[in-house]
Formats: C-alpha cells, sequence, structure tokens
C-alpha cells in the first residue's frame, strides 16, 4: 500500500466534505446569521457532536481500531469476525439506552453547555431532534475503524458529504413551509442532521458487506451476555477507560468555551463556532487524513517488531504535517477577514459579525500546528497500546488552557477571540509535550535534516504570507456589490500564492516524491 497515495485519497475526499461543510455553513451563515436561534442551533449541534468525539471517534475509535489491527494479523479473519459481531451488539444497545437518556435530558444538556443561551427552549427541542444522530455516528464510527484496518478508506472520508447535503437539501426545501407556518427556519436545520445521520449509516452496509465485515447485532439476551462476555469487548473497554478520559478532557475545554461564550454579547456561540468550522478545514484535511492511514500501519508495525518502520512512519507524518499546515496557519492568521468575508459574508452575516469572526479564527491559526500534529502524535502512542501518557498531558494542558481562558478573558478582556487563542495555545503545549514523550520512549528518533527541511518551509511559508498580506490590504474584502468577482479575487490570490509557496520549495530542493511511502 502507498501511504501518501492513500492519504492523498482521504484527503481529497476529506476536501469534498469539508468543501461541501464550507456550503452548509455559508448557507447558515447566510440565511440565519449570527442570533439567539443560530447560538441554540449550534450547541444543539455540538452536544451529540461532543458525544460522537467522545465515544465514536474518539475513545471508541482509538481502542478499537489497534485491537481490530492486532486481532486480524495475530488470529485470522474469522476470530476478528467475532470480534465484530460482539463489539457492535454491546455497542447498539449502549446507544440505544444513551439516545434514550440524552432525549429526556436534553434541558440538563443545554444548561450544562450553554446556561446563557437567549434562546434557551430552542436550544432543547434541537438538542432533542439531533440527539439520535450520536447512535447512528457511533455505528458509522465501527463501520469505519473496519473498512479503515482492511485498507478501504473511501466510504468512511466521503461519508460526511452525506450530512452536509442532507441539511442544505433540508433547509433549503423546508425552510419556506416552515415560515409559513410560523416556525423559525432554523429548526429545518436539526431535521437535515438526523437525515443525514440516516444516511451515512445506510451506505455503510454495503461496504461492510464487500468485505463479508457486516456485523450482526444479536438482540436475544443470551446473545447479548455472551457478547458482553467476549474478551475483545473487555479489551476495548479496558483501553477506552483511558482513552475516554483523555479525548473528554478535549471536549470539557470545549464545554467550557461554549458555556463562557454563550454569557459574551449574543452572537459569541455563532462566531466561535464558524472561525471553529474553518480552522477544521484544514485540521481534517490533513492531520485526520495522516492519523486515519497511519493508526493501522503503526499498529501492524508494532505487531510485526518493525521498531524502525514505526518510527519512520511518524516522522514521515510529521513532516507531511509541517509542509503542508504551516501555510494554512499562516494563511488563517493573515488572511482571517478576506476568508470569513468570502466564505460567510453573505445575507444576514453582516459586517459586523466578519470582523466579531476574526479574532476567534486567528487565534486557532497561532495552534494549528500543534492541533494539526496532535492527530499524529497521538496515534503513535495508540498503536502501541499506551493511552494513559495521552491522557496524563490532556489533564495537564486542559489546566494550563483554563487558566489563559481566565486570563483573556477576565484579565484582558480579548472576548470571544480569547477562547480559541487558549485552544490554540493548548493544543501546541499538548503536541510538544507528546513529541518529547515518544523520544524519550525511544519509540521515534527523528531522522537526520529536520533543521535544515524546517528553514526551508518557513522561508517558502514567509513567502506566501507577503503574498497574503499585500492582498488583505490592497482590495476591500467587505465590498458586497460584486460577490462573484469577490470570489474570483480571492481564488486568484490564493492560488497565486500557493503557486508561490510550492516554487520556492522546489528551488530550495523540496520535492513530492520524497515523501512517497510504501507500507
Amino acid at each position: 500500500m502507498n501511504l501518501l497515495k492513500a492519504a492523498s485519497t482521504v484527503s481529497l475526499l476529506t476536501l469534498a466534505s469539508r468543501v461541501s461543510g464550507l456550503v452548509r455553513e455559508q448557507l447558515v451563515a447566510a440565511s440565519f446569521g449570527a442570533s439567539g436561534f443560530t447560538d441554540a442551533y449550534n450547541v444543539a449541534f455540538r452536544i451529540p457532536n461532543l458525544l460522537r468525539r467522545l465515544f465514536a471517534e474518539g475513545a471508541f475509535s482509538q481502542a478499537f481500531v489497534p485491537l481490530l489491527a492486532n486481532s486480524r494479523i495475530a488470529e485470522g479473519d474469522e476470530a476478528t469476525h467475532r470480534l465484530v459481531d460482539a463489539v457492535a451488539t454491546v455497542l447498539a444497545w449502549a446507544l440505544l439506552a444513551t439516545c434514550v437518556i440524552g432525549v429526556v435530558g436534553a434541558p440538563v444538556l443545554v444548561w450544562l453547555m450553554a446556561s446563557g443561551l437567549e434562546r434557551f427552549d430552542a436550544g432543547v427541542l434541537m438538542t432533542r431532534l439531533m440527539f439520535p444522530y450520536i447512535g447512528f455516528m457511533s455505528m458509522v464510527a465501527l463501520s469505519a475503524g473496519i473498512l479503515n484496518t482492511w485498507g478501504r478508506f473511501s466510504i468512511p472520508a466521503a461519508t460526511p458529504i452525506l450530512l452536509n447535503v442532507s441539511v442544505v437539501l433540508a433547509a433549503r426545501t423546508l425552510t419556506p413551509t416552515f415560515l409559513a407556518h410560523g416556525i423559525p427556519g432554523v429548526y429545518t436545520l436539526a431535521i437535515g442532521v438526523m437525515l443525514g445521520g440516516v444516511l451515512q449509516a445506510a451506505v455503510q452496509i454495503p461496504a461492510l458487506k464487500a468485505v463479508g465485515l457486516m456485523p450482526h447485532i444479536r438482540f436475544r439476551w443470551s446473545g447479548i451476555v455472551d457478547a458482553w462476555h467476549h474478551p475483545g469487548v473487555r479489551r476495548v473497554l479496558k483501553q477506552m477507560s483511558p482513552a475516554l478520559l483523555g479525548v473528554s478532557v478535549s471536549q470539557v475545554s470545549m464545554l467550557v468555551n461554549t458555556q463562557l461564550a454563550s454569557h459574551l454579547a449574543t452572537g459569541s456561540v455563532s462566531w466561535l463556532t464558524y472561525a471553529d468550522r474553518l480552522m477544521e478545514f484544514p485540521t481534517s484535511l490533513l492531520g485526520v487524513a495522516l492519523g486515519v492511514v497511519l493508526i493501522p500501519q503503526l499498529s501492524a508495525a508494532r505487531v510485526r517488531g518493525d521498531k524502525e518502520g514505526y518510527s519512520n512512519m511518524i516522522d514521515w507524518g510529521l513532516r507531511l504535517v509541517v509542509l503542508q499546515t504551516l501555510p494554512c496557519a499562516i494563511a488563517l492568521l493573515v488572511f482571517a477577514k478576506p476568508l470569513i468575508a468570502i466564505l460567510y459574508g453573505y445575507g444576514h452575516f453582516t459586517s459586523a459579525d466578519v470582523l466579531a469572526t476574526v479574532q476567534p479564527l486567528r487565534g486557532y491559526g497561532l495552534g494549528l500546528l500543534g492541533i494539526v500534529s496532535v492527530k499524529i502524535l497521538a496515534p503513535g502512542y495508540f498503536a502501541q497500546l499506551d493511552t494513559r501518557t495521552p491522557v496524563r498531558i490532556a489533564v495537564a494542558v486542559l489546566v494550563c488552557t483554563q487558566l489563559m481562558n481566565a486570563l483573556f478573558i477576565f484579565g484582558l478582556h480579548i472576548g470571544v477571540g480569547g477562547l480559541a487563542l487558549s485552544i490554540g495555545l493548548g493544543a501546541v503545549l499538548n503536541a510538544c509535550w507528546l513529541l518529547t514523550g515518544l523520544i524519550r520512549m525511544g519509540v521515534y528518533k527523528p531522522q537526520p535534516g529536520w533543521l535544515a527541511f524546517g528553514a526551508r518551509v518557513l522561508v517558502a511559508g514567509l513567502a506566501l504570507g507577503a503574498g497574503l498580506v499585500w492582498a488583505d490590504q490592497a482590495i476591500d474584502w467587505l465590498d458586497r456589490a460584486h460577490p462573484l468577482l469577490r470570489a474570483l479575487k480571492m481564488a486568484g490570490v490564493l492560488g497565486g500564492v500557493a503557486v508561490v509557496y510550492v516554487a520556492v520549495l522546489m528551488v530550495l530542493g523540496i520535492k513530492v516524491k520524497q515523501f512517497v511511502r510504501k507500507a
């Protein structure tokens, strides 16, 4: 398997997902702006998303994927299929109970997340409408773990597109009807989210059947008991416990930030969310794609006892992260206003909203390299079946993040931008700590040439940044008179600086073929 090709495939599909996600966010921004209702929607959507990251894409995936890879190599496909059936059965029944509790306890969940919401009741109703989404997405995470382990990366990477398409179609087709009956149009977004969850789960079925690993969920009590006592389920749960704590640390930070934002000016939750969506674009495109490809390969290398290959894969991933993430971070820092104006500045999303979103986006930009690097460094521990070390680091980083929150919000009065800045700086601290730990453990030994490589990338990044600074000052990006012309100008600027970046890299001796790597 060509790892660069696999990562590129995931990246391209993730790019399509993120582009469709930006279209979704553009629709939300233009149709509903940054208001009390959009704050309520963003909080309501964040609750199932938080649980999805905790249990589905977070702790569950971190525990399940390495175990699945190990089982396939050490025990064969038949034993692995029994493991999948047992895990799917326990997961399905746990999700059913979770969804019931979530729907009933929605008022408590919204209060814990954002007690200062102007439209609190709307947040509760939309939480109830969207909470079952966590059930569908957790089963999608199970499917993704199986398919990624079998080298089938396309379906898991493309699946999120269905959510974005569903939300856009629901909002465009149902909003007029809702408004005609006196119902706020923002509720159509919640319906779209649920429809997207159903579709994402449905497309996994043929893909799982193609590899012969469609899970068989047991409904009889005896079957449930047998699944619970399967040794693989116990191992997943054992590995999930520290992983759950580790993932929950970052989610607690997000929860605190949302709570604080709900007590700032109306629209603060939405401004923070719009900035977060833009930050997630490079994060998912680069870090998540590489992490998805690396975890099964690192796990296999550990089983084979290939320490050198293990270290080299981490080094390869980190170099790709630096090469691709640095220009994105520079763009978020010096080109934030044009990006937000072009992507969101339409309809009900005013120029004031654009300027209010600039500061949180720059805060995320300062920490982008750390945010993406964690996606590569953490799997270095997970593939070693070490989930405790990242947890201890994450807890310490959480404390530092909240201390920075107190300084930025209550001391320096930076506002909503301070919330993003604390997350960004905390991610940098987290990445440095994880990196140091891997080196001290002897798991990762940096290859020669890092200093020269970093210097070349930095020079190319500075050239890119200079072009963006000039464009930011030379063009009035808040002028809405000619939206298509404005978008074409941004496309030209970004395309131009990208060419400059690649050209400088090539002149300095960095070539793409250096990063082609086979599993």
